[in-house]
C-alpha cells in the first residue's frame, strides 16, 4: 500500500462529499442541496486521503444509543481492489464498537453484489427481518 495512502478521522466536507458522490455516478440520488447539514448531524466519519486528496469516505448516522447505520461508503473506481474499503469498514467497525452500548443495532443498505465484503465485518441477513425504504420524490414516499 503506498505511504501518500492516509486514514483522517473526520467527516468530508460538503466538496470531498459531492466530489466522491459524484465520482462513483451518485448524482441522480443524492439531494446535495441538504447534504451539509446532513454531514453535520453525523455521529462518525472517515475520509482516506491519497496525497491529500479525498479517494474514499465513509459515515456513520444515527441516534447515538440504539440505532446505528453506516452510510455513504465510496471509494472512487481509479482506488478500488486496494484496500480503501477495508480501511473505511475497519475504523467505522472501531468506531462503533467503542461507542456502541450493548444490543445497539448497527445496520447498513450493501449494493447488490457487494454483500460478501460487509459479512468480512460481521454483517448478514437476519431471518425475519428484510431491509426495506422509501425515497421521498415530488414530496411523497414512493
Amino acid at each position: 500500500m503506498n505511504t501518500a495512502i492516509t486514514v483522517v478521522r473526520r467527516i468530508p466536507t460538503l466538496a470531498e462529499y459531492k466530489q466522491l458522490c459524484q465520482g462513483v455516478g451518485w448524482n441522480d440520488y443524492m439531494n446535495f442541496d441538504v447534504a451539509e447539514e446532513s454531514l453535520s448531524r453525523s455521529l462518525f466519519g472517515v475520509v482516506i486521503e491519497d496525497q491529500g486528496q479525498p479517494i474514499g469516505m465513509g459515515r456513520v448516522v444515527g441516534d447515538g444509543r440504539i440505532y446505528f447505520y453506516i452510510q455513504d461508503i465510496v471509494v472512487l473506481p481509479s482506488h478500488q481492489n486496494r484496500g480503501i474499503g477495508r480501511m473505511i469498514m475497519e475504523t467505522i467497525k472501531q468506531y462503533v464498537e467503542v461507542h456502541a452500548p450493548e444490543k445497539a443495532f448497527v445496520g447498513l443498505f450493501a449494493a447488490q453484489g457487494k454483500e460478501s465484503f460487509y459479512t468480512k465485518y460481521g454483517f448478514q441477513n437476519h431471518e425475519g427481518l428484510t431491509g426495506m425504504f422509501g425515497v421521498i420524490h415530488n414530496g411523497q414516499l414512493s
